[in-house]
């Protein structure tokens, strides 16, 4: 690593301008280097990315984009442990680092694999058809393209890796552009990894640019096609919201803010159950894991009035076991801050909150250090608080100390408990620890308005459970109110953020040319050959089989009932149908959907190797002996399938419409069914 890093723009690496900010590292307090963003010209690289990115990702499908993301993933894991000695510079330990680094990477290889919920084309069709009007030749769907913008990620200083990947990882799945802006106090170790990601080749040209410096003036040129969001805290959040540019474009700005996160004992979970200890566990990580420079640690421990002094002697305990010091040393289980600037803040903060709280554990000067110097380092004592009234209190729901800080309070019952909880004006995440389902129902009804992640601690899942502090990919990541109001992640919901939802009207021919996915009521493309005689490749969109029909009789459906073992009064007695909707004994349900396949199936060996499931059939007129029946089986949607392994075979999943219908040409049931079929081996 060179003395002044490097910003990646406009494809290539450039030294930044000036003295830089300098950067030190965080246990030592040496040097390691200094970065800046001067001279930068944003409304360029944002042109950059519009001209060469954006078209790059988006004539990719979302399965191309998917593989893209695992091929990179699978880069960064084979040199992952190249990260950990930079990483031990920002004060983190080694546990901290695997969070921060093989966490990012799995949130590229979660997303990777989220691939497969997307259609292997370059758009999504979201939701189902609606019919706009009486005759259905008028019909309305939802499809979603990628946004013609970019993605401004701005980042926190306490991920400098996971913070970037668990953004970028989305972005890039949905075929939108990125420009990282991590924070200038750790983008050293940023710096590193884009290296690397550049290196590989993986990324189309244009995909990815890197601002290690402060950023000044990158939301100057954003507009309505791009998509900004920010990770840090709220009052920066607030003011980089409220830039007119952001107002005047109504660009999109994804805000996830520091929060006073809460963790809640249950009443039922006393001294000496193991939902007790399994609380005091938890609280001490959250505390201690980054030194408490997250944005989901524990900054208030709400509990039972009567266990106030069981919880702080049972965490000032576990407290005095956290060695503080170098992360390189063994036995270590606490490392720094991430710079001296923000030891003096999170001093100060201390201050303001012990003018309503007292300190029960840890002192602001006197504490012992491992393997390094206290004063050059940037290192902090845990501080556990308690406030004895905290309703009248309240610089404990309004002020948080972004380090290894918490304050216990009091509540009477698990009402108060919400209240306090919910005084925290919005939070990323809060945790009730409880054995009782009424409480943990209660709690979740009257807190989750207020929170965008609830944990429910207790000992029936905490054996895999990943822990308050941790935010899952298929999952949101954000809250309410104080904590920004935004999402992040979110599986399908997190690709979303970066595709524009546009509502398409029209006949339904022409619906299913632009979704390429088959709506009822489109013109239909019969062939002389069987759907279930060809392979993947050849079947059409829209191709459908009028099969022959059947005349449903008695004998049909008594005995459908007496191999099926369903005998519903509607089925077999004529004489209990007085007062319902039938007129007669009406055919099974599912009768109808066996005898539509026997309809529509070819049961000779061919390319279709079994059937895959079933969709969203419904049964919409009774039908009755005496009536005729055929199956209008058409083509819906293909989905091609990745092998497995070199034994695997070529395969794809096909959606059929099955429209069942009478003599009227009325529909009677109609549904989707999958088959698996196999594709042309020549083309491997």
């Amino acid at each position: 690593m060179s003395d002044k890093l490097h910003n990646f723009i406009l494809g290539q690496w450039a030294p930044h301008d000036g003295e830089g900010i300098p950067q030190y590292d965080a246990i030592t307090g040496e040097l390691i280097a200094t970065c800046g963003s001067e001279g930068l010209d944003y409304a360029d690289m944002m042109h950059y990315a519009r001209r060469t990115g954006g078209p790059n990702l988006r004539q990719m499908t979302f399965r191309e984009r998917g593989l893209m993301l695992k091929k990179l993933a699978l880069h960064l894991y084979d040199r992952r442990k190249k990260y950990y000695p930079a990483s031990y510079r920002t004060g983190a330990t080694k546990g901290d680092s695997w969070i921060d680094i093989d966490g990012g990477i799995g949130t590229l290889f979660a997303y990777a694999s989220l691939r497969k919920e997307f259609p292997d084309k370059p758009f999504y069709v979201d939701g189902s058809p609606v019919n706009l009007s009486k005759e259905g030749t008028f019909i309305g769907h939802h499809i979603m393209v990628p946004k013609h913008g970019v993605a401004i990620h701005i980042n926190a200083f306490n991920f400098p890796i996971w913070g970037m990947l668990e953004k970028l990882s989305v972005n890039l799945l949905a075929g939108v552009p990125a420009i990282v802006k991590p924070s200038e106090l750790t983008s050293f170790l940023t710096e590193v990894m884009v290296r690397d990601i550049v290196d590989s080749g993986i990324l189309p040209e244009g995909a990815l640019q890197l601002v290690c410096g402060n950023g000044h003036g990158i939301l100057n040129s954003v507009t309505s096609q791009d998509v900004v969001t920010f990770t840090g805290s709220a009052s920066t959040g607030r003011m980089l919201k409220a830039l007119p540019q952001i107002i005047e474009n109504a660009v999109p700005f994804n805000m996830e803010a520091d929060s006073l996160n809460a963790a809640i004992l249950g009443e039922d979970a006393e001294p000496g159950k193991p939902t007790f200890d399994l609380f005091i566990k938890e609280v001490r990580r959250e505390m201690t894991v980054k030194c408490g420079q997250k944005c989901t640690a524990i900054r208030r421990i709400i509990v039972p009035e009567e266990m106030v002094e069981d919880v702080q002697l049972a965490l000032s305990q576990e407290l005095q076991r956290t060695t503080i010091g170098d992360p390189s040393v063994e036995g270590v289980r606490m490392g720094s801050l991430v710079s001296r600037s923000q030891v003096e803040e999170v001093r100060r903060r201390v201050l303001e909150l012990a003018g309503e709280s007292r300190i029960v554990y840890g002192d602001l000067d006197n504490f012992e250090v491992t393997g390094a110097e206290k004063d050059k380092g940037a290192f902090f004592s845990p501080i556990l608080m308690v406030n004895d009234d905290p309703f009248n209190k309240q610089n404990t729901h309004h002020i948080e100390a972004f380090g290894p800080v918490s304050t216990i309070l009091p509540y009477k019952k698990i009402g108060e408990a919400i209240e306090l909880a919910n005084m925290g004006k919005g939070s990323l995440v809060s945790t009730i620890a409880t054995a009782n389902e009424r409480i943990a129902r209660n709690y979740v009804m009257g807190a989750a308005p207020y929170h965008g992640r609830i944990l429910i601690l207790n000992q029936q899942s905490a054996k895999e459970s990943t822990g308050h502090g941790s935010p899952m990919p298929m999952l949101t990541h954000g809250g309410p109110g104080r904590a920004g109001g935004g999402e992040e992640m979110g599986g399908l919901r997190g690709v979303k953020h970066y595709l524009q939802r546009t509502a398409i009207q029209g006949h339904p021919t022409f619906i299913t040319a632009v979704t390429d996915v088959y709506q009822a009521g489109a013109r239909y493309k019969e062939k002389d050959i069987h759907p279930f005689r060809q392979h993947f490749e050849d079947l059409e969109i829209g191709e459908t089989l009028i099969t022959a029909r059947h005349t449903v009789t008695e004998a049909d459906i008594i005995n459908f009932a007496n191999v099926s073992g369903d005998h519903f009064y509607a089925h077999v007695d004529a004489t209990s149908l007085e007062g319902t909707i039938f007129e007669q004994r009406v055919a099974h349900g599912y009768y109808i959907l066996s005898k539509a396949a026997g309809l529509f199936v070819d049961g000779r060996k061919g390319p279709v190797l079994l059937n895959y499931g079933i969709e969203d059939f419904r049964f919409t007129k009774p039908v009755y002996a005496g009536m005729t029946i055929g199956v209008r089986f058409s083509c819906k949607e293909k989905i091609a399938q990745e092998k497995r392994d070199e034994q695997d075979v070529r395969k794809g999943i096909v959606k059929w419409l099955v429209d069942v219908y009478d003599e009227t040409g009325e529909t009677v049931a109609i549904g989707t069914i999958l088959t698996m079929v196999k594709r042309r081996e020549e083309e491997a």
